[in-house]
């Protein structure tokens, strides 16, 4: 039988053992409401004692196990409710190549990858001089305050980026923040975002989104204007548009009877294009929820 929790470390200890194999996501949004709503209560009635008021919270809010089945539940409703059906799967290659097309969850990629240069940039600017201006803190004490704002921010930013990842790639990532640690105190709450690997990480990630956003962003780019060039080609031509394609400083004109196989070779680089969207789309929610999201 397990002890019933006398302090509220215990009862998030005792919580995170019960959601065990959970995603950490969830993990971190059950920690989070388990803790605000604890310190509130205790906040409320500071002449009970911690022990006393956490015996009575389990019949109000739920002891751990309890609260973590309901998260479970919830969790599996929701996911149910909200997220698109997938498509049939293909037995065919024929049919897995065009059934790409099929997944919502590539045009969500897609269209990741087209922000994710601007996104990456804004994040990369806002890492990058925060933290410089944040280290001169060591030397001038007026400065402590904008590197405590910094360091906020970098926590609302990563939550910013997680829904994002998640309405867009399809992957569960946190809904809560994770839990201030200044209840002990405002430079035991500072210490603690400092050592948290977490704030490290997440400030890696927005340094990381801009190379990376630039990748995403010119093959995005580059394949979707290629395809559709080559799929116009033929219908400009019997227009009586000129067609030429420019290889090594050298114009090319493609004869009349190869303006079908140009649509051909758009189509196939377009379906190619929204595989790659769909690979990076995978790989990319991967990487934020491993550098985002704490673990237990």
């Amino acid at each position: 039988m397990i002890t019933p929790p006398k302090t509220i470390p215990e009862y998030l200890d005792q919580l995170r053992a019960a959601l065990a194999g959970a995603d950490p996501a969830l993990l971190q949004d059950a920690l989070y409401d388990a803790e605000e709503y604890l310190r509130a209560e205790l906040a409320e009635h500071p002449d009970v004692e911690e022990a006393t008021m956490l015996a009575s919270i389990a019949g109000s809010y739920g002891a751990p196990e309890e609260v973590a089945d309901i998260y479970r539940v919830q969790e599996t409703t929701v996911n149910k409710a909200m997220r698109t059906p997938p498509p049939a799967p293909r037995s065919s290659a024929f049919g897995r190549f065009f059934g790409v097309a099929a997944d919502p969850h590539t045009y969500g990629a897609l269209c990741y990858m087209l922000l994710a240069f601007p996104v990456g940039l804004f994040y990369f600017i806002w890492a990058t001089l925060g933290f410089s201006l944040s280290t001169v803190s060591v030397f001038f004490i007026f400065t402590i305050p904008f590197a405590v704002l910094f360091m906020g921010t970098i926590y609302a930013l990563s939550l910013m980026e997680g829904r994002i990842v998640e309405t867009l790639l399809g992957e569960r990532m946190p809904r809560r923040p994770m839990y201030p640690a200044a209840q002990s105190g405002f430079w035991a709450g500072i210490k603690a975002i400092m050592i948290d690997p977490r704030t490290w990480a997440s400030l890696l990630y927005m340094v990381l989104m801009l190379p990376m956003g630039i990748v995403y962003f010119v093959f995005a780019v580059t394949g979707l204007i290629l395809s559709v060039a080559l799929v116009s080609a033929p219908f400009a031509w019997l227009f009586g548009a000129p067609v030429t394609y420019s290889m090594d400083g050298e114009n090319f004109v493609p004869p009349g009877l190869a303006m079908p196989l140009l649509t051909v070779v758009g189509v196939f680089v377009l379906f190619a294009t929204l595989h790659l969207a769909r690979g990076v789309g995978k790989f990319h929610a991967q990487f934020a929820k491993h550098l985002l999201v704490k673990s237990a």
